[in-house]
């Protein structure tokens, strides 16, 4: 078989968060198993992990262990005033919110601190930029009765002492229902309790051994709330449901069920900590939401293809870029909408440029954009706007149309933008580009990268007989597919709903007639 590489990789990252393609080693539990030694089992699998196991059963003991971590983190001692102080402001605040809580680990995870000899110091909750600066701890049968009844929680991870990933368990046999169930009741009844750091959770993960799903606090506080409100109605499905839960799988888009293969890959140390650090959108909405793993593959190989290429000096060729088939409904706007937050942070890339068609451009993909950079999303109003947006080197990362683009290159061919390194985005790679859009992109742009999404890509064998013969296929004009993720993987995870056939004759046929 011809050796169809086009790189002699030195060296490549063997970190992804999500596994390449997962082989389960056999193991499995064919007889009963309680909860107990189901939740003894999983302790010890993240024991063989590296997490620290802690026996803390109280609130006294997690809140010694939170300043115990944050000291290490931050390498500096509280004196006992500064942490009192800094303790009941920043992290046990009475009036903050669950939505609060959350944007401070989301987007405000360095705090600073008055010290008593007046100056201040700045505090890291998390490290996000060495994430394997942060320590993982795991504690369970955590008990409190502080609440409106007692409680006992299963398995609680801590990422420097503070509460983040919540696992409860069921018994083998019993669905994974009752446990997302359960999650919700201590929700009302006492994760607000003592100092409130159980609302600093981010993910939850329900199991029963066999199965293991996960899904963000988003999920659980606003079922909450709409259980509350009486706001489901009848026949209407909530996006914070049981139903809205996700499966962890590899990059073959095979699902990790069993709960320990679930540990091995979702609770491996480096996938943990990206998935909290890197991997979840908080929106304007106060929505925190979490990547599903297609999601993060793609995301990953793009970050992958944009380094490969850069250092390779393989830029403005088709080999510096690729596509992601993701069916439609399976999220490709936040897949894409991350893919760009994240190369904007690359210090070798001068401007991201995330491109769409006029009529997909809504209003909270504006909203979004907007957050995350003010006014990246005004260029589409006038490509005056996008020009200056061009030229402004603190502007990282531009939303705009393939109008506007069009029309950009078309009155600016000598623009210095065009010798930058340019990251080109786009989130339905069928639309205009395909044609005199992509000829143009790629005669005027000398340093960039292409990438595009897609749920309906083309190949040979439905490609139009009409247009230019060296731009038939979606591969042709972005590059090689970087991963797939199609209806039918939608479908098996319940993503997106399956099919409904009817069959309608056409021809009326006599009656009793059979079959030969």
């Amino acid at each position: 078989m011809p050796n169809n590489n086009r790189y002699n990789l030195v060296a490549e990252n063997p970190q992804s968060t999500v596994v390449g393609e997962y082989v389960t080693d056999g193991v499995r539990v064919a007889h009963y198993q309680s909860e107990a030694d189901l939740e003894r089992a999983f302790i010890k699998q993240l024991e063989m992990q590296a997490y620290e196991y802690l026996p803390i059963t109280s609130e006294a003991d997690l809140v010694l262990n939170l300043r115990k971590q944050l000291e290490k983190l931050n390498d500096f001692a509280f004196i006992d005033s500064e942490w009192e102080r800094f303790f009941a402001s920043e992290l046990a605040n009475p009036n903050q919110s669950i939505a609060e809580k959350t944007a401070t680990i989301q987007e405000d995870h360095i705090k600073n601190l008055t010290r008593e000899d007046g100056t201040t110091k700045n505090v890291y909750l998390i490290k996000k930029d060495n994430i394997h600066d942060n320590s993982l701890q795991v504690i369970n049968q955590y008990a409190t009765e502080d609440g409106q009844r007692p409680n006992r929680y299963d398995v609680t991870v801590l990422v420097n002492g503070l509460p983040l990933v919540h696992v409860e368990l069921k018994r083998r046999g019993v669905a994974i229902a009752e446990a997302f169930n359960q999650i919700n009741r201590y929700s009302r009844e006492s994760f607000w309790a003592s100092s409130g750091l159980f609302e600093y959770a981010q993910l939850f993960i329900i199991s029963n051994g066999t199965h293991t799903k996960y899904y963000s606090n988003t999920v659980r506080s606003e079922h909450i709330k709409e259980a509350g409100e009486g706001a489901v109605k009848k026949g209407k499905r909530s996006s914070n449901s049981f139903e809205f839960t996700s499966w962890w799988a590899d990059a073959t888009n095979r699902p990790i069920t069993d709960l320990m293969d679930f540990g091995k890959t979702f609770f491996a140390k480096h996938a943990l900590l990206n998935i909290l650090t890197k991997y979840c959108v908080f929106t304007t909405d106060h929505q925190l939401l979490v990547m599903r793993p297609y999601q993060i593959v793609a995301t990953e190989r793009i970050l992958s293809r944009i380094e490969v290429s850069t250092n390779y000096k393989k830029l403005g060729t088709v080999e510096a870029g690729g596509y992601i088939w993701h069916t439609t409904g399976s999220g490709k706007t936040l897949t894409s909408f991350k893919t760009a937050q994240l190369v904007s942070k690359l210090a070798y890339v001068d401007k991201v440029v995330f491109v769409v068609d006029r009529k997909d451009l809504d209003y909270q993909t504006m909203r979004e954009y907007d957050k995350f950079e003010k006014g990246a999303a005004n260029s589409n109003t006038s490509t005056a706007i996008l020009k200056k947006q061009l030229e402004n080197p603190n502007v990282r990362i531009i939303i705009t149309t393939i109008q506007k683009l069009d029309r950009f290159i078309g009155c600016n061919s000598e623009h210095a933008i065009f010798d930058g390194h340019v990251v080109l985005i786009f989130d339905e790679c069928h639309r205009s580009q395909f044609g005199d859009m992509h000829a143009a992109i790629t005669k005027t742009f000398k340093n960039y990268n292409l990438f595009g999404f897609t749920g309906t890509p083309i190949f040979a064998m439905n490609a139009s007989a009409g247009g230019r013969p060296d731009l038939k296929t979606t591969e042709q004009a972005f590059g090689e597919k970087l991963h797939t993720y199609t209806i039918v993987n939608a479908i098996a995870d319940k993503n997106v709903l399956p099919f409904k056939v009817d069959y309608v004759s056409t021809v009326r046929e006599a009656e009793n007639i059979e079959d030969a």
